[in-house]
């Protein structure tokens, strides 16, 4: 059975969306969890007429430091007794196949990756996210955010992690990969991404050079790129979509037109609301490193977190972290 730690404290709005987002999936999903934090507290948020199957289950690991928005991530290194750490440390000892945490996204990744340690063959992990389409089957868009600066060969891997998470997780058939650039062309790009273009050419899925709306348009299925530009992407995706939705409410608002219309329209933009939904995604993976790490938002309500838990158990069952070791071995070996 799959086992995973959970910050229990690192998100906004303290411990209860995350005990109710773990409470949820036990009703869905058989595994065991285990919830880092205040003891004392996350009891105290455990129904007293939960069933003993659930409560047998739910394990807890006592931790009162939070590493908070406000520090430095290299400060979790140091800082042993934080819920972050402690949760890390439950994957690295063998006790956890996952961690799942809404705090500190910075020490989560950074803890993940020199606690954890990187597979062999990757040179830096990378933080994914992924984005609706016009075909309802989302892209894999990576990195977003763990490597600001970035080489040819780092993009090169994120490329071939990419394609092994839609393929192992996302169930997506050979995927096709792009590399983010400023035109289709073979000849655009900067320096960076010409250079990765080389590495990736010839190898199995890569389309060549795509542009930014392909990443909503469902032409490809997984676009790597630099993590100081997929932030930018992820950022800009996140506060268009909350202006449309903005909008909308604006204009049915002020017109009774508008008003029946959206009566009419209503499950459409139920469905919408869903598919740009950060709380449906649950959290953004970091892949490559050893186990599994999700990093969810810091506003994370339970939807949101049982997500994440749902996304974690996903990624530790199809054993992607092999997959992507092969592959990597596979590019090394074209390189050569």
């Amino acid at each position: 059975m799959v086992t995973i730690a959970i910050d229990a404290m690192g998100g906004d709005f303290g411990p209860e969306p995350i005990v109710k987002g773990c409470l949820k999936a036990l009703k869905r999903k058989d595994f065991t969890p285990i919830l880092v934090g205040n003891k004392e507290e996350i009891l105290s948020l455990l129904p007293k007429k939960l069933p003993k199957s659930y409560r047998d289950k739910i394990s807890i690991v006592d931790a009162d430091d939070v590493i908070s928005m406000s520090d430095a991530a290299t400060d979790a290194v140091k800082r042993k007794e934080s819920t972050i750490y402690k949760a890390v440390e439950l994957v690295k000892n063998g006790e956890a196949h996952g961690v799942v945490s809404a705090g500190h996204s910075g020490a989560t990744m950074t803890l993940a990756t020199l606690r954890l340690g990187r597979l062999k063959g990757v040179s830096r992990p990378a933080l994914v996210t992924l984005m609706p389409t016009r075909t309802g089957r989302r892209s894999v868009v990576l990195d977003v955010g763990a490597n600001v600066d970035s080489k040819p060969e780092h993009l090169a891997e994120f490329a071939v992690m990419g394609g092994c998470y839609a393929e192992d997780v996302l169930n997506v058939e050979e995927p096709s990969i792009g590399l983010l650039a400023n035109g289709e062309e073979d000849s655009k790009g900067n320096e960076l991404t010409k250079a990765t273009f080389k590495l990736l050419q010839g190898y199995r899925g890569f389309k060549g050079n795509v542009e930014g709306s392909d990443i909503f348009n469902g032409s490809c299925d997984v676009i790597t790129c630099d993590g100081f530009v997929g932030n930018l992407v992820l950022k800009a995706s996140e506060g268009v979509a909350s202006t449309i939705s903005a909008l909308i409410k604006d204009y049915i608002r002020k017109s009774p037109v508008a008003i029946t219309g959206a009566l009419l329209m209503r499950k459409v933009f139920k469905l919408l609301k869903k598919e740009i939904d950060y709380a449906e995604i649950g959290g953004a993976p970091l892949i490559g490193i050893k186990g599994c790490a999700i990093v969810s938002h810091g506003k994370s309500n339970a939807r949101a977190i049982e997500n994440a838990i749902y996304q974690a158990i996903r990624y530790v069952d199809t054993g992607v972290n092999k997959h992507i070791e092969a592959r990597i071995a596979e590019l090394k070996q074209k390189e050569a």
